[in-house]
């Protein structure tokens, strides 16, 4: 994969907050319209991208914020209403779906990339070579709870020194596709670990500790890639694939390939700047997301969406049920039909 710019371009630190505000304008900041975005942080990269080059393209009479709690927070505030836009790790889930039906929030599902869960250690960690999904399980599943703590309870030939864990919190919907994936069950996993919302947290503790394993999605991992060390997943026939773009276009990078989303407010959609935003989204994202370090999704995939944009089609193609190896092709097979 190229190099691609560094991300603190667009990571803000001050409480997970970004505000791009309109520049060359002669009026205050109350005559700008607002369009709020909240929800994952493996989205908040490319949310961010977008937002300023919406900007940059002369968009000064708007004003974009893009809020960082996580997929299942920023679905809370959209089925409250908070937001115009949601940025989601994984699909709607049903318990989601019904707050959204409760409060009568109806929102249109957009795909706008695919990630690669990437697994990364430090770069002093030179005794693991690649992971199993069992291996990953081992470290994870809830049964390990205070119970594997060190590197060769996992595996013998590795050292007798503390296995140190950083993953996200619960609110993500990285955790809850993972956690699918490696146990197979959404959220189950072992409670003593460090876990954040923020994925730079995680980064941080990744790159500080010798000893620690954390996961995230790739576009983190391109951002410090000098000081964390990338794993491959061994598959069942005794390959070792790494997270890459070839290897989530052409299938080979599972079960830890997952599509990314952005959830849109119906009622959100009518207004002129938020229509405007999302089709600038959905035409300029792509080269943005590989910037970011995400995969596009292929120009069939865009222009299915600005038909489902202009064809207000709500709803989800995907049950409102976890779902671990969805491929591109998948999800281009379930938009079409719609």
């Amino acid at each position: 994969m190229t190099a691609v710019p560094t991300l603190t371009r667009w990571i803000v630190t001050a409480v997970g907050l970004a505000t791009l505000t309109g520049c060359g304008g002669s009026g205050g900041s109350d005559e700008l319209a607002v369009i709020r975005i909240d929800g994952s942080s493996t989205v908040f990269p490319v949310a961010e991208a977008v937002a300023e080059e919406f900007q940059l393209a002369g968009n000064n009479r708007v004003r974009v914020t893009v809020g960082l709690s996580g997929t299942g927070g920023g679905f809370k505030k959209l089925c409250r209403g908070e937001i115009d836009v949601a940025n989601a790790s994984r699909p709607i889930l049903i318990e989601e779906m019904e707050k959204c039906r409760a409060s009568g929030v109806k929102y249109l599902e957009l795909p706008i990339a695919f990630d690669a869960i990437t697994i990364v250690v430090n770069p002093a960690n030179d005794w693991v070579k690649s992971l199993t999904i069992d291996d990953l399980k081992k470290m994870w599943e809830p049964a390990a709870q205070g119970k594997i703590t060190t590197w060769k309870q996992v595996r013998d030939e590795w050292p007798d020194t503390r296995l140190m864990l950083f993953g996200p919190g619960a609110d993500s919907g990285t955790f809850d596709y993972f956690t699918e994936a490696v146990a197979h069950k959404p959220k189950a996993s072992r409670g003593d670990y460090t876990a954040s919302e923020d994925d730079n947290v995680l980064v941080q503790g990744v790159e500080n500790n010798k000893n620690a394993l954390g996961y995230f999605g790739y576009a983190y991992y391109i951002g410090h890639k000098d000081r964390m060390r990338l794993l491959p997943i061994e598959r069942p026939d005794g390959t070792a694939v790494l997270p890459s773009l070839e290897t989530v276009l052409d299938g080979s990078y599972q079960p830890l390939s997952r599509p990314l989303f952005i959830y849109v407010k119906e009622s959100s959609l009518q207004r002129p700047e938020v229509r405007q935003f999302i089709e600038f989204y959905l035409t300029e994202g792509p080269e943005l997301v590989k910037e970011v370090g995400f995969v596009p999704l292929p120009p069939e995939a865009t222009q299915i969406a600005l038909e489902h944009v202009h064809n207000n089609r709500l709803g989800t193609v995907f049950g409102g049920v976890p779902e671990v190896g969805v491929t591109i092709e998948d999800v281009l097979s379930r938009e079409a039909k719609q």
